[in-house]
Parts: C-alpha cells; structure tokens; sequence
C-alpha cells in the first residue's frame, strides 16, 4: 500500500520535493535531540533514497507525512524491521515530525494509522517502539497509541557514546492487545 490516509494527514511515498524540508528536519538540533548528530544535505538525501529503496523491496517502510489541507511535508511515520545489532527482533513503529508540526497530535494520528496497517494489513503479531529514556514526548505517544514497557526491557543502545543517547526504553504491542 503507497498511501495511508487519516482525517488530517496523508502518508505517501517520498518525493522530489519532500528533498529541501526533510534536510532542513535533520539540521535542526531540537528535532534532533534523541537522534545524535545532525545530517548534513547528502546524508539527509542518501536517507530518502534508503527509505525508497526498503519500501520497495518489502512493501512497507517510512512513509512521508503531509497535512492533507495545504499539502505541507511535515515528517515521516512507519515501520521498520528492527537492525540486527538490536537485543530484540521485530518490526518497530517511529515518526519524526517538524518542530513546526509538534504539539497538534499528528504523531499520535499518523501512528495509530500506522499501527493499524502493521496489524490488519501486514499481519504483524507485535510491534514495538524504542526511543532514549530521556524522550518523554515519544513515550507519551507509545502510551497513547497503547503501546506499553517493562522496564526490564529497557538497554544500552551500545552502537552510542556514553551519554544521554545510550540508555534507551521499549515500548510494545501485541496485535491481540489492541481494542
């Protein structure tokens, strides 16, 4: 499927002109906080390309997020199979909005759409979601979108330096969980 539709948002493939915005999301410190460094315009650009590459070869990956009223890029929401160096296996849900789109519930409307189609459509039995311990916006969406952790099932993300990048949290859901 190319496109996910909610009453507010559209989440379709990647194009051309998503390039300038999505550059500009992985320059900006704050929308980068629990990511690590900035990218820089070829690094933001070898991104999107990846994105496209995977979505084509499974099926499913990051889409791009657009406010449906004014057609306005405004990050990206999807799933993602799990890195290897992970201690858990999986498919994981993320976003990444724009500082300008935080605060209006669009995280939380683009996931919940998300999560559905990695239940009904791809057949998944559970998703999970990670982020920094230290990324309470992301863990509120986790909590509204029903996901839930044990803190047991918290780790290091040891691919990270010492510091506020490396202790990190996750958050689960189990398809049989939903309501």
């Amino acid at each position: 499927m190319s496109e996910l539709r909610t009453d507010r948002l559209v989440l379709r493939r990647w194009r051309d002109s998503d390039l300038e915005p999505w550059a500009a999301m992985n320059a900006d410190p704050e929308v980068r906080e629990h990511l690590g460094d900035l990218l820089t315009r070829e690094q933001s650009d070898a991104c999107m390309a990846l994105f496209q590459a995977e979505f084509d070869q499974r099926g499913y990956g990051w889409w791009a997020v657009e406010v449906r009223a004014t057609g306005e890029f405004i990050g990206f929401a999807g799933l993602d199979d799990l890195d290897d160096d992970m201690p858990f296996t999986g498919v994981e849900i993320g976003w990444r909005l724009a500082r300008s789109a935080w605060g209006k519930g669009y995280a939380t409307e683009a996931a919940l759409t998300v999560l559905a189609h990695g239940f009904d459509h791809l057949d998944l039995p559970e998703i999970v979601a990670v982020t920094t311990a230290t990324n309470h916006r992301s863990q509120a969406v986790m909590r509204r979108i029903g996901m839930t952790r044990d803190p047991a099932d918290d780790f290091e993300d040891l691919s990270e330096p010492e510091g506020p990048l490396r202790p990190n949290v996750l958050f689960r859901i189990a398809r049989s969980a939903r309501s």
